[in-house]
């Protein structure tokens, strides 16, 4: 299995997928609990939500479960949200909390999978990144994701539809910001810019307005395109179909957006 596969396109909009993967090699799966082996915490149907709503735009997308490692964490490990909840590189506990390993793997065996498996899956988005800016003097990194509404270990409540992340402003220019935060709210859907998720490692990392990349995460809902966020994680489609039409404007939008892009309109 090839931990990653790559669509390019000619579009300004690279799409980044890196929790849809469900692969697990087999000595990874038998080392995980029961709990672990239903893989609750993948981002179901990300892949299918997604699927053609940008003619043109170029994918990245990890095969491989976060189980293995998490495409979206820095490889060292660092913390996203001190004093918060969260998983880690390769994730000891599922999103409630709840211990994943039979047998945990150690620090060898995760040093093996960064070599695998997450240094492959981004070498590969930085190619795409470079490749697209040489295009078109920009490039924009939509990385896609999403999660279960309800999960106390994480977050208060019930999550939004649409969980914007720029790192603060920081990862994207004003414009992109503005203009997603724009077309969510235009739904009447509930919507949070900078919330609970306010962007993984890949927006902080590749995110540098300065040099022509930009980046945003969109975390949504499950609740939004899933028939039930439990087991079996079915795909709605009439939920999905009402959803698709708001993100393929927000990606032709962006992509539209992308020529006006400057260092002189960055704040």
């Amino acid at each position: 299995m090839k931990p990653v596969e790559v669509q390019q396109g000619d579009s300004p909009i690279i799409l980044g997928l890196p929790h849809t993967g469900t692969f697990l090699p087999e000595n990874i799966r038998a080392a995980l609990n029961p709990r672990g082996q239903v893989l609750a915490d993948t981002d179901w149907h990300i892949e299918r939500l997604y699927d053609q709503l940008l003619p043109g735009a170029t994918t990245v997308r990890a095969t491989f479960h976060r189980y293995v490692i998490d495409a979206n964490r820095g490889p060292e490990d660092e913390s996203l949200y001190p004093g918060q909840n969260t998983t880690g590189l390769v994730p000891l506990t599922d999103f409630d909390g709840h211990p994943i390993w039979e047998r945990e793997p150690d620090a060898a065996e995760v040093a093996a999978r960064l070599k695998l498996w997450h240094a492959p899956y981004h070498a590969a988005l930085r190619a795409e990144i470079e490749r697209v800016r040489a295009r078109h003097g920009v490039a924009i990194l939509y990385d896609c994701h999403s999660i279960r509404s309800v999960i106390p270990f994480l977050f208060e409540g019930a999550l939004p539809d649409f969980n914007i992340g720029t790192v603060g402003g920081q990862s994207c220019a004003p414009q992109i910001e503005a203009e997603t935060l724009r077309i969510c709210q235009a739904t009447g859907r509930s919507t949070v810019l900078n919330g609970r998720f306010k962007g993984g490692w890949t927006t902080r990392h590749y995110g540098k307005p300065e040099t022509g990349v930009h980046a945003i995460q969109m975390e949504l809902a499950q609740s939004t395109h899933l028939a039930s966020e439990l087991p079996p994680y079915a795909y709605d489609p009439e939920r999905a179909a009402s959803l698709r039409v708001p993100l393929a404007e927000l990606l032709a939008s962006l992509a539209a957006l992308a020529p006006t892009l400057s260092k002189e309109s960055l704040r």
